[in-house]
C-alpha cells in the first residue's frame, strides 16, 4: 500500500479504535427508551465497574415531575498511564436547594454518582463517587461550557478527548425556578 494512503487513513484507524474500545455504557443511550439511572422524583446511584470513570452525561428535564431530571451516564476504563485505582470514596452530600461547587479531593476523578430528590425544595442532593489512581492525574481543570443556557434544557455532555476527565460539578438553584 502507498505510504500517504496509509497516513491518510491511519489516523481513523485510531479514532475508531479509541471510540470503540472498551465502554461500558451501563444505562446510557442516544435513543429515546426508557433506560435511565433513575425515574421521576427517586433516588439512585449509578458507579462504573471498577477501574473506569465516567465519559459522559445526559439528562433531560420535566416541569410536570417536580422540575426533577432523568439522568443516565456513560463510563471508560481510564487511561493506561495512571496506573491502576488505589482508593476509591464518597465525597461529602451537596445539599438540595442550595447553590454548590465541587471537586473530587486527592487528585480523584468522578467514576458514579448518588442522588436523592426531595419534593419540599423540587432540587436533588448530590454525592460524588471518585476514585484516586497510582500515577497522579496531569491537569489543569476548567469549568466546561457545555451545561444547558436555561435550567429547563435538556443536556449532553461527552468526553471527546481521552485525557479529559470529569473531576467535579457546579450547580445553580433558584428558589423562583426550582
Amino acid at each position: 500500500m502507498d505510504l500517504a494512503v496509509l497516513s491518510v487513513f491511519l489516523p481513523f484507524v485510531t479514532l475508531a479504535w479509541g471510540q470503540y474500545g472498551d465502554y461500558y455504557y451501563g444505562p446510557y443511550n442516544d435513543g429515546d427508551n426508557d433506560e435511565w439511572a433513575n425515574v421521576y422524583r427517586q433516588g439512585f446511584n449509578f458507579q462504573c465497574p471498577h477501574g473506569q470513570v465516567i465519559v459522559a452525561i445526559r439528562s433531560v428535564f420535566s416541569k410536570k415531575e417536580g422540575s426533577d431530571r432523568l439522568w443516565n451516564y456513560a463510563c471508560m476504563p481510564a487511561a493506561q498511564s495512571l496506573g491502576e485505582p488505589t482508593e476509591c470514596w464518597w465525597e461529602e452530600i451537596n445539599r438540595a436547594g442550595t447553590e454548590w461547587y465541587q471537586t473530587c479531593s486527592n487528585n480523584g476523578l468522578v467514576a458514579g454518582f448518588q442522588s436523592q430528590y426531595f419534593p419540599s425544595v423540587l432540587d436533588r442532593e448530590w454525592q460524588f463517587y471518585c476514585c484516586r489512581y497510582s500515577r497522579r492525574c496531569p491537569y489543569s481543570c476548567w469549568l466546561t461550557t457545555e451545561y444547558p443556557g436555561h435550567y429547563g434544557e435538556d443536556m449532553e455532555m461527552m468526553m471527546y478527548t481521552y485525557d479529559h476527565y470529569i473531576r467535579g460539578a457546579t450547580t445553580t438553584f433558584s428558589a423562583v425556578d426550582r
